[in-house]
């Protein structure tokens, strides 16, 4: 591994020798060296796009240094397969309000896509902190590094899945691309001190870059959690399954993809939280949203997008029931959304990951 410095952001990465050209994990510069051999004067083009390149885990300014990704996760698309996913689940030991559900909830969505949609196991990248690979710790580096890995040289035809079982949170909205006022976050288990992951970075990283043919499926089991993705339109439906599509799109800030579709379940709306019980599994913690989603499809066939929303909003009704009684508390109020990068009729389109 060779030592570099991104000349536009100053963080410091490690990259694969014999690589001419990288992408800043961090600011997303294109790094082109000027030879192969020069590792010292790295060139920064003026060109910050999305393209297909390597992602090199670096130091940055992390308190915490890393040691470099391993290269084998930077294989190319064939080691990987045509579906991968990237699955979170943080408990956040010894922290306040720790998590118990959230491996739990890990390990049954990973059996889940292998199992129900044939996912390779090698192509299911697992970050808990149960992990005894320091790289597959929940950290916000490897959050960020496993989100590069899942959209690497995707191409048409591909399926991805990005799982999220942890706390998350809103802060003001700094860029003002936001209809609410409030950015959504996730907490990796290093947010106190190397900071939350939001969701324009997400959308940045996983969702703009979609080239055409590839679909994203994101399931996101946090609080605040309903436009986690900030993708451009979120569907309201009623009781009764009437739905209208919510435009979240602004004139000056672009939140869809290069061509590909991306959608979103989430546990509830931004301003609500989600659920982690004992009601389904015998005593055994799980998220309500995990349980629920991975229930629903493993028992209906020919499942639709709409079907599978009023599904999971069923079923939280009844975890709620089981918890606080006939009338659940305003405070705990939690209704799973669909958001998607294009409209389309839930009631008709097929659920296929």
């Amino acid at each position: 591994m060779a030592r570099v410095i991104c000349t536009n952001c100053r963080a410091k990465l490690l990259v694969p020798y014999g690589v001419s050209i990288i992408k800043c994990p961090l600011c997303y510069s294109t790094i082109v060296f000027q030879n192969n051999n020069d590792y010292l004067a790295p060139v920064v083009s003026q060109y910050n796009g999305y393209g297909n390149s390597y992602y090199p885990t670096g130091s940055g300014n992390s308190h915490h240094r890393q040691p470099p990704f391993p290269s084998y996760h930077l294989s190319p698309l064939s080691v990987h397969g045509r579906k991968r996913a990237v699955l979170i689940g943080i408990s956040y030991h010894g922290q306040q309000n720790s998590i118990k559900g959230s491996v739990n909830d890990v390990r049954m969505m990973s059996y889940f896509l292998v199992n129900r949609f044939r996912f390779p196991n090698e192509s299911i990248f697992v970050l808990t902190e149960e992990e005894r690979d320091p790289y597959r710790m929940p950290t916000k580096r490897n959050i960020q590094t496993a989100l590069h890995w899942l959209i690497q040289s995707c191409q048409s035809g591909d399926s991805l899945v990005l799982f999220y079982s942890g706390h998350g949170t809103k802060v003001t909205d700094i860029n003002r691309d936001e209809i609410d006022g409030f950015d959504e976050a996730l907490c990796p288990v290093d947010f106190q001190t190397q900071g939350m992951i939001l969701d324009d970075e997400i959308n940045a990283t996983i969702v703009r870059p979609l080239p055409h043919g590839v679909r994203l499926h994101a399931i996101i089991d946090t609080c605040n959690s309903g436009t986690s993705l900030d993708l451009p339109f979120l569907c309201r439906m009623n009781q009764t399954g009437y739905y209208a599509w919510q435009d979240h799109r602004v004139s000056y800030a672009y939140k869809g993809t290069s061509g590909g579709v991306a959608f979103c379940f989430s546990a509830c709306n931004d301003d609500e939280n989600s659920l982690d019980t004992t009601a389904f599994s015998g005593g055994i913690s799980t998220g309500a949203m995990t349980y629920s989603f991975i229930e629903a499809v493993q028992n209906e066939h020919g499942l639709t997008y709409g079907r599978l929303l009023q599904s999971l909003r069923s079923k939280i009704v009844e975890a709620q029931k089981h918890l606080y009684g006939p009338y659940t508390p305003t405070w705990a109020s939690q209704v799973p959304q669909l958001s998607c990068t294009e409209e389309f009729d839930i009631h008709s389109k097929q659920f296929i990951i």
